[in-house]
């Protein structure tokens, strides 16, 4: 039997890898079918859209964590978009052959989202395919409230700076996979050599100082001091995401002073403040010598890292 699923799945959170756990169950093969760029981007170009996966790492996480045999990107042209239902699934057919759809209950397809998981089985009962509809993941999180595992969840815990919940959503830490680039090369001065990412798409947890880990070009692991602001004790400047390398025991590491362009994977794992304006650089220093006992400290809980 050969199974698709269907979705933008972005962030590939535990929602998503319990519909294709669904799917294994019942097929020899599972394709995902999903789209790129995200159909907002095409429905409301005006508003801002960054991922939480692109398309580059979404494939290999379905494909790592969800255990596909292949990912299908349709482009979501106004023309597809404005397909009926009925003419998504004949569209569909054409381009992957399925015996199976598995889906969740609020699965939503074809022109102003007109058709429904009932939809669908309506559809595979004449055109030969039967359709599975996986049951909601929930997840706790650290408040004691229960939420369904949804990427608009993941995205609003972000925004808060809650990485720590967001992980709880995605099943793993958030990761971010960007080039280093060059800033403001201030951070060699002060006894704090930074990475500075090109964050461009991507999107950040809220302004702060976090607790992670990165992982290296040559495969090394260390631990992350984060920074993700606008640096506002030196005068606002465009919102950045930084990293300082430590050692275990604390000591930042040396990095090459044109260390751009290399391929950095930062993981957040926990917040430990929000960003602050001091008056001026010694009260700076002072704070991010606090941060940096709380971030290995915190680090420390990790295997690897210890």
């Amino acid at each position: 039997m050969r199974a698709i699923v269907i979705g933008n799945f972005d962030g590939v959170h535990l929602g998503h890898q319990a519909l294709f756990r669904s799917a294994l169950k019942r097929a020899e093969e599972v394709r995902a079918v999903t789209f790129e760029p995200l159909p907002l981007a095409v429905l409301r170009p005006e508003v801002p859209m960054g991922r939480l996966t692109p398309a580059a790492e979404r494939a290999e996480l379905l494909r790592d964590l969800c255990g596909v045999a292949g990912v299908l990107e349709l482009q979501p042209t106004p023309e597809l978009l404005g397909l009926s239902p009925e003419e998504f699934v004949q569209f569909l057919a054409q381009k992957t052959a399925f015996d199976l759809v598995v889906e969740g209950p609020d699965f939503r397809f074809g022109r102003a989202r007109a058709g429904s998981v009932e939809t669908l089985r309506e559809l595979g009962a004449t055109r030969g395919f039967a359709v599975e509809v996986a049951q909601a993941v929930e997840v706790d999180l650290s408040d004691g409230t229960r939420v369904e595992a949804r990427s608009s969840t993941a995205r609003a815990l972000l925004a808060e700076g809650r990485v720590a919940d967001a992980a709880r959503i995605f099943g793993r830490p958030y990761e971010l996979r960007c080039p280093t680039a060059r800033g403001d090369q201030r951070g060699r001065t002060i006894g704090w050599p930074t990475a500075n990412l090109d964050t461009t798409g991507r999107i950040l947890p809220a302004d702060g100082v976090y607790a992670g880990e990165a992982t290296l070009p040559d495969g090394r692991t260390a631990i992350a001091a984060i920074s993700v602001g606008t640096k506002p004790t030196f005068g606002e400047s465009a919102r950045t995401c930084e990293t300082t390398l430590l050692e275990p025991d604390g000591r930042p590491i040396a990095l090459p002073l044109d260390w751009y362009g290399w391929a950095l994977r930062l993981r957040f794992h926990a917040r430990i403040r929000g960003m602050v304006r001091f008056d001026g650089l010694s009260a700076l220093l002072e704070a991010m010598e606090g941060d940096r006992a709380a971030i290995v400290h915190a680090m420390r809980s990790h295997e690897g890292l210890r």
